[in-house]
C-alpha cells in the first residue's frame, strides 16, 4: 500500500478528514525551507504538498506567483527539490509528500527521470497543473512504472463527461479545485461544495480534496465535513511572506508564524 493510502486509511479509521499544508520549495530559501518541511508533520500536517518554482505558474494567484519567483530567486531547481524530501525522509518515513507543479520544467528534466528521482528521494504523488489528460501518458506511464501516484484536478467546470474521462486512471486522491479562478483570490463557498463533491465521488473510490479556495480554521473544518481533506497554501505562504525582511529574507518570525498558523488549522481539522 502506498503512503498516500496508508494515510487516508488510517484517517478513515479514525474518523476524519486530512490536512495538506502547502510549501514553496526554497521559499524565502532552502534552509528556511527545508525546516519548515521538517516541522510540518509535528504541526499537524497529515500529507505535504511541496510547490516546485515555475517562472510562469497559470493557476497560481499572486502570492503563491511571489513565493515561486522568490524561491527561483534562492536557486530551486528539481533537483534541490528532490534533495529537500530526501533530507525529509531521513527522519520521516511515513508522511506522504506530493509534489505540485507545472509540466515544462519536468519536461525538460525529462518524464522518466523525473518520476524515477522523485521515488528515489520519497516523493509520493505528482500534481501537474497543465498536462491534459489526453496528452498524460509521458507522464503517467513512468510514474506506474516507478509507483509514483498522478492526482488529478477537477473543477466546478468540469462536465460529467469529463469528470469521468479525467479519473478513469487517477491515483492517490482527487484535487477538487473548489473555485473559478487562480489560487488565493476567493474562498470555497460551502453550498456549492455540497453538490459538487457528491458528483465527484459517483465517479470513483479516490479520497477527495478540496484546494484554491481553504484559508481559514472555519474553511477547513468545512472542506473535511464535506471531502476527505483540504489543502492550505495561499494563506500560509501569505503569513511566510509577511515576516520577511525588506530584502525578501526570513527573519526569527518566520517559522514560529507560519508554524503557528499551521497547528491552528490542523485543530480545526481533527476537531
Amino acid at each position: 500500500m502506498s503512503r498516500i493510502a496508508a494515510r487516508f486509511q488510517a484517517l478513515a479509521a479514525q474518523g476524519r478528514g486530512a490536512f495538506i499544508p502547502y510549501l514553496e520549495a526554497f521559499d524565502p530559501d532552502r534552509a528556511t525551507s527545508q525546516a519548515l518541511l521538517e516541522a510540518m508533520p509535528a504541526s499537524g500536517a497529515d500529507l505535504i504538498e511541496i510547490g516546485m518554482p515555475f517562472s510562469d505558474p497559470a493557476a497560481d494567484g499572486p502570492i503563491i506567483q511571489a513565493a515561486a519567483l522568490r524561491g527561483l530567486r534562492a536557486g530551486a531547481t528539481l533537483a534541490g527539490v528532490f534533495e529537500m524530501v530526501g533530507y525529509f525522509r531521513k527522519n520521516d518515513t511515513t508522511t506522504p509528500i506530493i509534489l505540485m507543479g507545472y509540466v515544462n520544467p519536468i519536461e525538460t528534466y525529462g518524464y522518466e527521470r523525473f518520476c524515477r528521482d522523485a521515488v528515489v528521494a520519497g516523493v509520493d504523488g505528482v500534481i501537474v497543473v497543465d498536462l491534459p489528460s489526453e496528452e498524460s501518458e509521458i507522464l503517467r506511464v513512468p510514474a506506474v512504472h516507478y509507483g509514483l501516484d498522478v492526482i488529478r484536478l477537477v473543477t466546478p467546470t468540469t462536465t460529467d463527461t469529463r469528470l469521468a474521462y479525467v479519473l478513469e486512471q487517477a491515483s492517490g486522491f482527487v484535487y477538487y479545485v473548489s473555485v473559478v479562478g487562480v489560487t488565493g483570490t476567493h474562498s470555497a463557498d460551502s453550498q456549492d461544495l455540497q453538490k459538487a463533491i457528491p458528483r465527484v465521488r459517483a465517479v470513483t473510490s479516490l479520497p477527495i480534496v478540496i484546494g484554491f479556495g481553504v484559508r481559514t480554521p472555519q474553511h477547513v473544518t468545512e472542506a473535511v465535513r464535506i471531502a476527505d481533506g483540504a489543502v492550505v497554501a495561499s494563506a500560509l505562504l501569505a503569513t511566510l511572506a509577511e515576516t520577511l525582511d525588506h530584502n525578501g529574507q526570513a527573519t526569527e518570525r518566520t517559522l514560529p508564524a507560519v508554524l503557528e498558523q499551521m497547528k491552528a488549522l490542523a485543530r480545526a481539522v481533527q476537531s
